[in-house]
């Protein structure tokens, strides 16, 4: 009876915790059968057309350079050597320490006209060229901002797919005639179609999420849609019917990742697996191999962060470091509740996986992690529907508290943690479940023979055994909430400002060099984070 009283709690938490996460997007799907009113027929009429058109361009562009970049820089550390492999080899992921707002509005400071590039040639080379030459705050800009920063999710995933790679794939292909091309496109990439299309899926779903890239340069999305017409307009049901129809574009594109990744599958068909034997570059090759990678690191990283550090030396001392401290605090504050109370629901969701065998222990939490996949704007517009619902309900318990408003969770940071845990849970999961696999169930199962109830093993068995998936869960998790725009921007108390929030502001108002001090302590942050798991996880020999 202990036992089973053990496992109903686990199952009732973990119930309870699946149900809350799920639940607000459930508000999305309903916001469909309302009623139209004026705005939203207008929209669809006039402006939903450009909306989709635009998302839609910058997606399509954006995954073909990415995968084109990602796929080329992937094999090329996998399968060549030359000078200063090993140092780009985790560098090229650099860029993705940088978010894509911050060096949105940190390039437009370098090419616009008051810029580094055009004051260089002004001043040094006596060329006045036309202005419109580089700007930059367009579509193609926004997708060479996408680009740049966002291409280390398919050289990442890629990258270490080809170097698990067989070597006899490859050298059978060149037995048969095919050069270093031809085993590329005819190998290489029908191979590595699932991993480039995953994390192709991946640079999709942000630049749907990303609110601070087209809203800084001006380009009509569902993002800024969402923005405008609930805060423009204060037209929360139009509002809903946008987040509902990005959240059914968002459903098509991961319906047509399924398609394209395909029923093919990849074996190996002997246990007698080697790596794949690195060729050794010299002279051109050599030149032009370090070179490509240069390049893109430059452009990713090196450049806006020198420019950044540039305006920080520029503008030290303009922001009182009382009010700087402020938004650290506000920052690690909401970072760090959010994602100490994910790896704990991650937990015990997964714990409950391994506790209750069947189809829907597996299915329910698969739910959880949805949320990754729906953009940051349509998530808050869920949470916001759910919270002013659960404040209508409480009304009569703020009255009998003689509350001064009949609107309290809804205009909290309780609602602000909410959707945060409901946009990166997968995140936390995902590390928790990896963890849960390493350990496997040996070492509980050892446990219960000896007595030892479900609920105190965990504490002294499985806890202490998932140490590493538990610190790595909260690290990622901290990292990208200390990133996120849209949700902050939406769902923030009033008067409560992060490092991302303010960052942004100072750039819409055109501040772009007080924004610098900011946006360094988050590129640093999440630079240190890529390293550090990078080196921890690269298993390769030197």
């Amino acid at each position: 009876m202990k036992r089973m009283a053990n496992l109903n709690s686990w199952t009732v938490l973990a119930g309870i915790i699946i149900i809350l996460l799920f639940l607000p997007n459930l508000t999305i799907i309903s916001g469909i059968f309302t009623p139209s009113n004026e705005n939203w027929e207008h929209m669809k009429e006039f402006v939903l057309t450009t909306y989709i058109k635009n998302s839609f361009i910058l997606i399509v562009f954006t995954a073909v350079l990415t995968i084109i970049i990602g796929s080329s820089l992937a094999w090329m550390i996998a399968q060549y050597q030359f000078p200063f492999r090993r140092f780009l080899k985790w560098a090229l992921i650099l860029p993705l320490s940088i978010p894509p707002f911050i060096g949105a509005y940190t390039y437009h400071g370098i090419v616009n006209y008051t810029g580094v590039v055009q004051t260089t040639l002004r001043e040094h080379f006596g060329l006045e060229l036309n202005p419109g030459y580089f700007d930059i705050m367009n579509l193609p800009g926004a997708i060479f901002i996408y680009t740049i920063f966002l291409y280390p999710y398919v050289y990442t995933i890629t990258r270490v797919f080809l170097s698990q790679q067989s070597a006899s794939l490859v050298e059978s292909a060149r037995v048969l005639g095919k050069g270093p091309w031809q085993v590329f496109f005819q190998v290489v990439i029908p191979v590595s179609r699932v991993s480039i299309i995953g994390g192709a899926s991946l640079v999709i779903l942000e630049v749907l999420n990303d609110y601070g890239v087209v809203k800084y340069y001006g380009i009509q999305t569902f993002s800024t849609a969402i923005f405008q017409t609930w805060f423009g307009l204060g037209d929360i049901d139009s509002a809903i019917k946008l987040a509902a129809s990005l959240m059914g574009f968002v459903i098509i594109i991961l319906m047509l990742e399924k398609v394209l990744r395909g029923r093919r599958q990849y074996s190996y068909s002997t246990t007698k697996v080697r790596p794949l034997p690195r060729i050794q570059l010299k002279g051109a090759k050599a030149f032009f191999a370090s070179s490509y990678g240069f390049i893109i690191l430059s452009l990713g990283f090196c450049i806006p962060v020198l420019q950044l550090m540039d305006w920080l030396i520029l503008t030290f001392g303009k922001i009182p470091m009382e009010e700087f401290l402020i938004y650290v605090k506000n920052s690690v504050l909401v970072a760090g509740i959010s994602a100490t109370c994910i790896v704990v629901f991650a937990l015990i969701v997964g714990n409950f996986g391994r506790l209750v065998h069947g189809k829907i222990s597996k299915l329910l939490p698969k739910l959880t992690i949805l949320g990754y996949s729906i953009p940051g704007a349509v998530i808050a517009v869920a949470v916001v529907t759910a919270f002013i619902a659960l404040d209508r309900f409480l009304a009569p318990l703020y009255q009998v508290l003689s509350a001064n408003s009949t609107l309290v969770l809804s205009v909290s940071l309780v609602m602000l943690i909410t959707a945060y845990i409901i946009r990166f849970f997968a995140i936390g999961y995902n590390s928790i479940e990896s963890g849960y696999d390493k350990i496997g169930t040996d070492f509980r199962d050892a446990s219960r023979s000896l007595g030892v109830g479900l609920t105190k093993t965990f504490f002294k068995v499985d806890v202490p055994m998932m140490k590493g998936a538990i610190i790595s869960g909260f690290i990622l998790v901290f990292i990208d909430i200390l990133k996120e725009i849209p949700l902050t921007l939406i769902l923030r108390p009033f008067n409560f400002d992060t490092l991302s929030t303010k960052a942004f502001q100072y750039a819409s108002d055109e501040k772009i060099m007080e924004a610098s001090q900011a946006s360094l302590l988050i590129i640093s942050l999440s630079a240190i984070a890529i390293v550090i798991f990078n080196k921890f996880l690269d298993k390769e020999p030197k």
